[in-house]
């Protein structure tokens, strides 16, 4: 295969950005399609060009770390998904797991010609196949989902409370510790390790009276709060045959939101420039490719009211069924995958939501964080969602992931087109953005940051490198949490789906 350089662009950085320029495009045609080596030897014969940028360089690079990540997420060959799924299933035929992965419900990846699984496939396939999850042996796990997943009374308090015009409604106040633990000897002894820990900016009337509490290591450096991708920057020296931890602990106020929209009301969008950035492409993961155009006008049809252009995009979206997410930064175009993998988690389908909402002359944002529950529920989660501008409403919240509610009331059914639940912090107001203070090397997660990241001068250390957990308590709103809060914590540690 021959690279053609000649007019790719890469913008001129003076040092690495944590979040790479997309590398050529044939070169991240290869990745995608699985053929390895030729895209490791086009990536060498790339690198071998003295007059290449560090933007450019930096972006061949990313492409040899992204297939060694594709390799953690496809790390089951035939015999082990096969085994792994008869765990659940003892009487299944081989002839019958081909058949799933023939109709595309066992995911999977051909690398240089020999199939991988993905290793979420099995649990997925459950959610994608109810013949597949009918045929389970039991003890059968029922599905994890949380509590406003479904309709709860917490959203017809908030409809209550909004009745009469208010916007931030329904407060609740909590007390959350969220810990990054690198394994022992991830990094040699001496060394330095840095860590972003996701830490929530102010939003007025969506969550504030942020108040730091501690850090360990002491001395938690907070980002602005202009980081749209707000985090907590820690240091520490890794020390031998010990794992190195670091943790941030704050509390605040959430306060649920709720926007009554007439759609008789709903206008064009305005010719304001503050709102160009979210009406545009995004590459690589907002673009508005033929396939996108031909999903978009199929759904749209000849509709021209822009809210019920939302409401149009917003259903066929929440269609599609969720499943288990490989790794963002192992995906050329998020939005791209949500529309063609048969299945798409929160960030995924929160971004092809984006990009048709762009499409057609609707500004669309990005938001992201951690959902949770009261304490007796004990369910918490990473989660994606996001914001849409309806004139003359202004910004309104859209979270298609959790989707439409089974009420016969329309308000209620339509709870999160225009509302939020008061049950999750946002760390992020954007996505694909710096960290303050800066990355020196490639990030993990590439798009979201809800984990955390961490490196040392050697490199960045990947998911398999550390883990993490989220605590947190409900407290009353207002002052005097420390004395009227609950006993325990609800924790979650380690890889939590999205």
């Amino acid at each position: 295969m021959i690279v053609a350089l000649a007019g790719w662009v890469a913008a001129p950085s003076p040092a690495l950005a944590a979040v790479p320029a997309p590398a050529p495009a044939a070169i991240v045609a290869e990745v995608d399609a699985g053929q390895f080596t030729r895209a490791t030897a086009a990536i060498d014969r790339a690198l071998a060009n003295p007059d290449l940028s560090t933007a450019q360089r930096q972006a061949l690079e990313f492409e040899r770390e992204r297939m060694r990540r594709i390799r953690l997420d496809f790390s089951l060959d035939r015999a082990a998904a096969l085994a792994q799924l008869r765990k659940a299933m003892p009487d299944l035929d081989e002839a019958q797991f081909d058949a799933w992965d023939a109709a595309g419900l066992i995911e999977h990846m051909d690398i240089d010609g020999e199939r991988r699984y993905f290793k979420r496939a099995v649990s997925n396939l459950f959610r994608l196949s109810p013949e597949a999850a009918a045929r389970r042996a039991p003890p059968v796990r029922p599905f994890s989902e949380g509590p406003f997943e479904r309709l709860h009374p917490h959203h017809v308090e908030v409809l209550a409370a909004a009745a009469g015009g208010a916007t931030s409604v329904a407060p609740r106040r909590l007390r959350v510790t969220q810990s990054l633990v690198v394994d022992a000897d991830a990094v040699p002894a001496g060394e330095t390790v840095r860590a972003w820990i996701p830490y929530p900016r102010a939003i007025p009337g969506q969550q504030e009276d942020i108040r730091l509490l501690g850090s360990v290591p002491e001395g938690a450096a907070v980002a602005p709060e202009a980081a749209v991708q707000r985090t907590a920057y820690l240091e520490r020296t890794a020390v031998a045959g010990a794992p190195t931890e670091f943790s941030v602990s704050y509390e605040l106020t959430v306060y649920a939101r709720r926007f009554g929209i007439d759609p008789a009301k709903v206008r064009p969008t305005p010719d304001d420039p503050a709102l160009a950035p979210y009406l545009g492409e995004r590459p690589p993961h907002i673009v508005f490719t033929p396939a996108l155009r031909a999903f978009s006008a199929q759904v749209v049809g000849t509709e021209t009211n822009p809210y019920r252009i939302a409401q149009k995009l917003f259903a066929a979206v929440d269609r599609i069924p969720w499943a288990g997410a490989r790794e963002y930064s192992t995906l050329s175009n998020l939005s791209d995958y949500a529309l063609h993998a048969g299945h798409a988690d929160c960030g995924q389908q929160t971004l092809l939501l984006m990009a048709l909402l762009r499409l057609n002359g609707i500004p669309a944002r990005w938001q992201s964080g951690w959902v949770y529950s009261d304490d007796a529920v004990g369910y918490d989660n990473m989660h994606d969602w996001g914001w849409l501008y309806l004139a003359p409403y202004g910004w309104v919240p859209m979270d298609v992931t959790t989707g439409r509610l089974d009420s016969a009331d329309p308000a209620l059914a339509g709870f999160y087109l225009g509302g939020l639940d008061a049950y999750r912090i946002a760390f992020n107001d954007d996505y694909a953005r710096d960290f303050v203070p800066a990355k020196e090397h490639f990030r993990s997660e590439t798009v979201d940051s809800q984990r955390g990241e961490a490196e040392w001068r050697g490199g960045n250390l990947y998911f398999d490198q550390w883990d993490y957990r989220f605590e947190w308590r409900m407290l009353p709103p207002g002052d005097g949490a420390d004395s009227r809060g609950g006993n325990t914590f609800n924790t979650t540690v380690g890889e939590t789906q999205r």
